[in-house]
């Protein structure tokens, strides 16, 4: 009888990042602060711009309302920065965006957490002339 030759799928290798004890090289890093008038966002990244720790108003257990509160954006920066803190972070660069009520309460809790501040911006996209308007109407 003949042999059958069967194809042999190729096995795939995937490549895993190894985690290391400390991910904040020399103890520097940046916070991004996303605040909408929905709810708030934190990341926290090394200096390359890998994220390493993050929060939301929803990992709190936040739901409905409650999200957009300031009492939420100050619980979220305090998980974010114990989170951060316990990876190596002490200096950081803060970079805020959005109109919601969570970029005053960041700043707040940002001063009172032990982290030094080494940048404040805010990057808050502005239109310089905004979209183009609708025609006239004509009756």
């Amino acid at each position: 009888m003949p042999e059958t030759k069967t194809k042999e799928t190729p096995k795939i290798v995937k490549k895993v990042k190894k985690a290391s004890a400390v991910h904040f090289k020399s103890g520097q890093g940046k916070m991004y602060v996303k605040s909408t008038f929905n709810t708030t966002y934190v990341s926290f990244t090394n200096m390359n711009g890998d994220v390493i720790c993050w929060s939301s108003a929803g990992t709190c257990g936040f739901k409905g309302a409650k999200r957009s509160t300031p009492f939420a954006a100050t619980t979220i920066i305090e998980e974010g920065t114990r989170k951060a803190k316990s990876q190596g972070l002490t200096s950081v660069d803060v970079f805020l965006k959005g109109p919601g009520p969570g970029k005053d309460a960041a700043l707040r809790v940002l001063k009172t957490s032990g982290i030094d501040i080494n940048l404040l911006a805010d990057t808050t996209p502005i239109p310089h002339n905004g979209c183009r308007p609708k025609k006239t109407r004509r009756v």
